[in-house]
């Protein structure tokens, strides 16, 4: 659980020092509550923020809500060394939140014309990237249990749409961390990854 500027400096920090040579990661993490607005968002639709932070970022996308209870995996991907684009990336990261919710028995799709992925109409995660040197960084966000209370305040993504999540669709809802490592999986085997290593010590965000 942490607060979302640091990662955010420490993402593009990541980004503007990697080399060729470095291995891609994977941040699996949540975030105390903040409003994020991407590079074409409008803030007309922050609707109603309380004292919960906004942060203007340069991944793509509108306005979205992080907080406790929502898993957020950032992908720090050389897509130049993956031989891919950012579509297949996106395509990729949508698919295996699809696989993962089909494996839980939920039924979901992806949007043509908006990425993320939808319950029946109501999304349960969303994405964005930013590429740079040839690189990504942000990623996705899972709705697993969240108080879903500051979505109200904002137009999501700048959609119109019902947001949902796994707790609600769920009786019996699978430990975060088990989601983490189930979901990474499947991202990394469709990115074209040959092996996966678990990160066992506190990352830095200084």
């Amino acid at each position: 659980m942490v607060d979302y500027q640091p990662v955010f400096n420490a993402m593009q920090r990541f980004s503007e020092t990697r080399t060729d040579l470095q291995i891609d990661e994977l941040w699996c993490l949540q975030h105390n509550p903040v409003y994020t607005l991407g590079r074409s968002g409008n803030r007309t639709n922050l609707l109603d923020v309380k004292d919960i932070p906004v942060i203007q970022v340069d991944r793509g996308g509108d306005v979205t809500f992080h907080g406790p209870g929502q898993l957020v995996i950032y992908l720090l991907a050389d897509i130049k060394r993956l031989d891919k684009n950012v579509r297949q990336v996106v395509s990729a990261i949508e698919e295996s939140i699809v696989e993962y919710l089909a494996g839980l028995g939920i039924e979901s799709t992806a949007r043509s014309d908006a990425p993320g992925v939808y319950v029946d109409g109501k999304k349960i995660a969303s994405l964005g990237l930013r590429v740079r040197r040839g690189s990504t960084y942000h990623g996705l966000a899972l709705n697993w249990d969240m108080d879903m209370s500051p979505w109200a305040g904002i137009n999501a993504c700048a959609l119109g749409v019902p947001i949902t999540q796994l707790s609600e669709l769920l009786d019996n809802v699978p430990p975060i961390s088990s989601v983490a490592l189930e979901l990474t999986k499947l991202l990394t085997d469709r990115l074209g990854y040959n092996y996966l290593l678990d990160a066992e010590s506190e990352l830095s965000y200084d």
